[in-house]
């Protein structure tokens, strides 16, 4: 009796075991239609670039060990006189030969090169590029080609399968899938701009991957593999891709004048913490503040004003200073939109028409020397700015930070010494009598906005003075 129960549980057990095994494999996803239907409109791209162009020349052959010179043996031309070779991934995107790959696989390249995946070659026409979101466009010459979809919703979930098909280091063709990690990750380039709100996934994706499509299970483009983090040059779980609502605006601007524009406001933002909330009168941290405004930027023409807070921008909410670029980025130049904002502790709307991206300048901090006074209240020293600095800086007055007392109000809140203090609460500073008074009307307790020039940047901070 007890060798048949024992045989019953583990005939039991077997049959849990595998009942497990068929329902976990049923709900997992199958990407084979996925691949068999688009991967044909998946291309590698070969870039070339002269000699003269990348600076580097290889060692000559009696510079390197006899062991290792096979490994620098060519044909033809000596080493020194070939061209630079580099690779990465694009995706067809029209039956006419339009293809979509990432701005930085063919920067400065004397050639490009597609080859599709029956080994058909093509000299591509770099129709235009956009540094900004590492996308450019190519075409090639041919006809009746396999092309893919961008997705036209961008109702992408975290949590969502996806999966990549691309060149990593030369392997062509490799599928690789995974899950989205997060969606509109910010990261700044070089020049700290930030128009794109990356999707994060956990999508194996190496170098040779840059250009090529990321689906949904639907088989559409959700986005455009750009970039990865790492610290071992291969795959760590964090890559990030260009959403393909970013994508298809640049594919329309770059195919109607070859080059993009963008939404432009003129307008230097922050976040706001919890303490700027408070002061602002804001129940919890969120929005964009204007730290600072271009006097002919659209944002001046239309009323905006440092210290306002955008809270929504064209019906979009604004959760961070981070996503106002996303937002007005995408937007034509030249549209008229709402925006909800706080200002003077109440919600208000204002229309602005929407002005099309500009470089703004950077500036650095240059003081006069007056006599000193003190904001005892603060435990701040100050004096007044230099008439050479308020032409600087474009300000009418203000005072500079000299001293900050350590435990202080200041120190607590964030100033710092050869910080410009333009405004505090409401009032605006012009010298150092107005800095005086206004420190003078606060009350004990209370917490308020300053707003101040750093390092030729303008911020807020939130001030709160002890009970």
């Amino acid at each position: 009796m007890t060798a048949k129960l024992r045989m019953s549980g583990v005939f039991f057990l077997m049959m849990l075991f595998f009942a497990t095994q068929v329902m976990g494999a049923t709900s997992l996803p199958d990407f084979r239609k996925i691949v068999r239907e688009h991967s044909s409109a998946v291309v590698k791209i070969i870039v070339a670039q002269n000699p003269s162009q990348n600076g580097r020349q290889r060692p000559q052959q009696d510079q390197i060990p006899e062991e290792l010179r096979r490994f620098f043996e060519f044909r033809g031309a000596p080493p020194s006189e070939r061209q630079r070779m580099g690779m990465g991934s694009g995706f067809i995107i029209s039956e006419d030969g339009y293809i979509l790959t990432n701005n930085h696989v063919v920067d400065g390249v004397d050639s490009v090169l597609v080859r599709m995946s029956d080994l058909r070659e093509f000299d591509a026409e770099v129709v235009g590029t956009d540094p900004r979101s590492d996308l450019a466009l190519l075409r090639i010459d041919a006809a009746d080609l396999p092309m893919l979809k961008l997705a036209e919703k961008d109702d992408l979930e975290v949590g969502e399968w996806v999966l990549a098909i691309g060149s990593p280091f030369g392997l062509d063709y490799s599928v690789s899938a995974g899950i989205v990690s997060a969606k509109g990750r910010s990261l700044p380039t070089e020049k700290n701009e930030n128009y794109v709100p990356f999707i994060q996934t956990d999508v194996a994706i190496n170098p040779g991957n840059s250009g090529g499509p990321l689906f949904n299970l639907d088989g559409e483009v959700v986005g455009v593999n750009s970039q990865i983090f790492t610290r071992s040059g291969g795959s760590i779980g964090l890559s990030f891709a260009i959403p393909s609502s970013v994508a298809s605006n640049v594919v329309e601007q770059l195919k109607q004048r070859g080059r993009v524009t963008r939404g432009w406001l003129g307008v230097t933002i922050q976040d706001v913490d919890k303490k700027l909330a408070e002061s602002f009168g804001l129940t919890r941290a969120g929005g964009a503040l204007i730290a600072d405004i271009s006097t002919d930027g659209p944002a001046s023409k239309a009323g905006l004003r440092s210290g306002d807070i955008i809270v929504k921008f064209d019906g979009k909410t604004i959760p961070s200073s981070a996503d106002l670029p996303h937002v007005v980025g995408l937007i034509a130049p030249g549209s008229m939109v709402e925006v909800e904002l706080m200002r003077d502790r109440q919600l208000q709307t204002i229309k602005v028409e929407v002005g099309g991206l500009e470089s703004d300048d950077s500036y650095t901090l240059s003081a006069g020397d007056t006599s000193n006074e003190r904001g005892g209240r603060l435990g701040v020293e100050v004096e007044s700015l230099s008439s050479e600095s308020s032409e600087h800086f474009g300000v009418s007055g203000g005072v500079v930070v000299r001293s900050v007392e350590s435990g202080s109000t200041a120190a607590e809140s964030g100033i710092q010494v050869g910080d410009i203090i333009t405004l505090i609460d409401t009032q605006p500073i012009q010298s150092v009598a107005g800095f005086e008074r206004a420190v003078d009307e606060l009350k004990d307790g209370s917490s308020v906005p300053l707003r101040l020039i750093r390092q030729g940047s303008s911020l807020f901070i939130g001030l709160t003075l002890p009970e």
